[in-house]
C-alpha cells in the first residue's frame, strides 16, 4: 500500500464515515456511481444481509428497539418491575366502580 494511506484494517479507517472511506479509496466516485451506497458496495465496504421477512416489518423492529431501550434503562438505573396493584372498589352515590380490574360484561336477558 502507498505510504501515508490508511489500510482497510486500520482502526482509524473504521472510524471514518462511509463517505470519507469511499472518498479515500476512490476520490472521483461521484462521476462513476449514482449513489454513495453503490460505490461502497462495489468497494466491499458494505454488503447486504439476508434476513427473515418478519424482521423487515417496522412494527416488529420498533417493538424490539423499544424493548431493548427499556431494558437498558432499567439496568442503568437499577429499576425493578413494579408489582401489580390489587384492584380497588369505589362506591359513589350508590354506584360501584372497580379500578385495576377488567370490566365484566353484562349478559343480555333472553326474552
Amino acid at each position: 500500500m502507498v505510504k501515508g494511506r490508511m489500510s482497510l484494517l486500520d482502526d482509524s479507517f473504521k472510524r471514518l464515515s462511509l463517505r470519507e472511506q469511499v472518498e479515500l479509496l476512490l476520490p472521483g466516485w461521484q462521476s462513476w456511481y449514482p449513489s454513495l451506497f453503490d460505490a461502497a458496495s462495489d468497494l466491499g465496504l458494505i454488503r447486504a444481509r439476508v434476513c427473515s421477512p418478519s424482521s423487515l416489518m417496522l412494527s416488529n423492529r420498533h417493538a424490539a428497539v423499544q424493548s431493548e431501550a427499556l431494558q437498558a434503562f432499567k439496568e442503568q438505573w437499577s429499576v425493578e418491575d413494579e408489582p401489580e396493584l390489587p384492584p380497588v372498589t369505589l362506591r359513589l352515590q350508590n354506584k360501584t366502580y372497580r379500578l385495576g380490574q377488567p370490566r365484566k360484561r353484562k349478559r343480555k336477558k333472553k326474552v
